[in-house]
């Protein structure tokens, strides 16, 4: 299945043989100047990290909301799920290796085109690492 919006991603993990933890990385990205391939070239700061089942997800507009509540300074979102084994869905625990992981090839601009992105309006967003 393609995923077109957050929805989709949701049905997509839900979907899934084994059960699956959703990591969010909200980061803040500045734009430099434009290259002369007409591509923008910029930084990516890590912002807020969180990790959640499908189950305890809802809507976009919600994750919106309670990442709002703790740092408003963020404009993309990068979204990587984790499968768990035998049917046990991982835990934070298991979630917190992969996040820190995250944070440190999206801060460098290394593997970001391996994350879904979606901006703060849930418009998906293509990056290729620089």
């Amino acid at each position: 299945m393609a995923i077109a919006n957050f929805q989709d991603l949701i049905k997509t993990a839900q979907s899934q043989q084994e059960p699956q933890r959703l990591l969010f990385l909200f980061a803040q990205a500045n734009a430099e100047s434009t290259s002369d391939s007409g591509q923008q070239r910029g930084t990516i700061t890590p912002m807020i990290c969180v990790d959640m089942l499908p189950s305890e997800v809802g809507d976009f507009k919600a994750l919106v909301k309670e990442a709002d509540g703790i740092n408003k300074n963020w404009n993309f979102v990068f979204i990587a799920a984790l499968s768990g084994v035998n049917g046990i869905e991982p835990s934070s625990e298991e979630a917190g290796h992969y996040l820190e992981r995250m944070t440190t090839t999206i801060s460098s601009g290394l593997d970001v085109d391996k994350y879904l992105v979606f901006d703060r309006d849930e418009n998906p967003v293509s990056l290729t690492p620089g």
